[in-house]
């Protein structure tokens, strides 16, 4: 259950991030559609990080393995959620490997 709450709340904020920026550089263009997603969607992992670890629920010592495992099932997730954005379901769905990348970077051990 620890697990499943971590997974959730990364998920949730690193959609919002990314829906934010996406919105924010839809104005520009396409390229800086991508770009805004892509930034705003960095900050809110490290942001989810930084909550998790505030509300005990990661080990504040696993908090750099699970910033590089968010970050890299991130750069994952991001193209696969750009190229199907005709698919309302898959760039939510698609952001769940987020949250399974911070358990992997931290360990399932460093979830409390």
């Amino acid at each position: 259950m620890h697990i499943l709450r971590v997974v959730v709340l990364t998920w949730l904020l690193t959609d919002g991030g990314a829906v934010l920026g996406w919105a924010l550089g839809k104005q520009f263009g396409r390229q800086q559609l991508f770009l805004g997603g892509i930034a705003l969607g960095t900050l809110a992992i490290l942001l989810a990080i930084k909550l998790l670890v505030r509300l005990a629920w990661l080990d504040p010592e696993r908090r750099r393995g699970g910033s590089i495992g968010g970050l890299c099932a991130f750069a994952l997730a991001a193209p696969i959620a750009a190229m199907n954005m005709d698919t309302p379901l898959v760039p939510l769905v698609v952001m769940v490997l987020v949250g399974l990348g911070v358990i992997a970077g931290a360990g399932p051990s460093a979830v409390q």
